[in-house]
């Protein structure tokens, strides 16, 4: 499936998420959503990644945007990963791997020769009345959560 677009309705989601809850498109009407998609816990690129986006929760707080990542991984993992780390965001166990097909984020990679499936790390900005703002299809852990907190200053701020 192809990824969403500025503009489209965000794929609506409801999964498994830290600390044994569900999290789900429809708790953040009203509001705006960082929703990224990351390969694998405790790897370093997404350690970074969950680790930046973790420090700018109180600002993002301020215009009214939470960060929820969404990777494969078990709950119980994310419980570990978020614990190891001392992480600040939600994070959503898509084991089942919907809303990562939903979002076009399961995709064929290349890695020394060989191909696999796995999630390509991306971001999408989703406004308050659930629409796609911005994208990030092929996210790069470097400067990352700097690019999208200023497309959420201007958007929210």
């Amino acid at each position: 499936m192809a990824q969403p677009q500025i503009g489209d309705t965000a794929p609506a989601f409801s999964i498994p998420s830290d600390g044994g809850g569900t999290v789900s498109l429809s708790d953040f009407k009203g509001s705006y959503l960082i929703l990224y998609f990351y390969p694998r816990d405790d790897t370093p690129g997404c350690t970074t990644e969950a680790k930046g986006f973790s420090e700018i929760k109180d600002e993002l707080a301020k215009l009214n945007t939470k960060v929820v990542g969404v990777s494969k991984d078990t709950v119980a993992k994310h419980d570990k990963f978020i614990a190891k780390h001392d992480l600040q965001v939600q994070l959503g166990a898509d084991v089942e791997g919907q809303v990562v097909e939903d979002y076009g984020v399961w995709v064929e990679k290349s890695m020394y020769g060989k191909t696999s499936m796995g999630i390509q790390r991306a971001t999408f900005l989703i406004g308050p009345d659930q629409t796609i703002l911005e994208t990030w299809p092929k996210a790069r852990v470097k400067g990352h959560v700097e690019a999208v907190l200023d497309a959420v200053k201007q958007h929210a701020g």
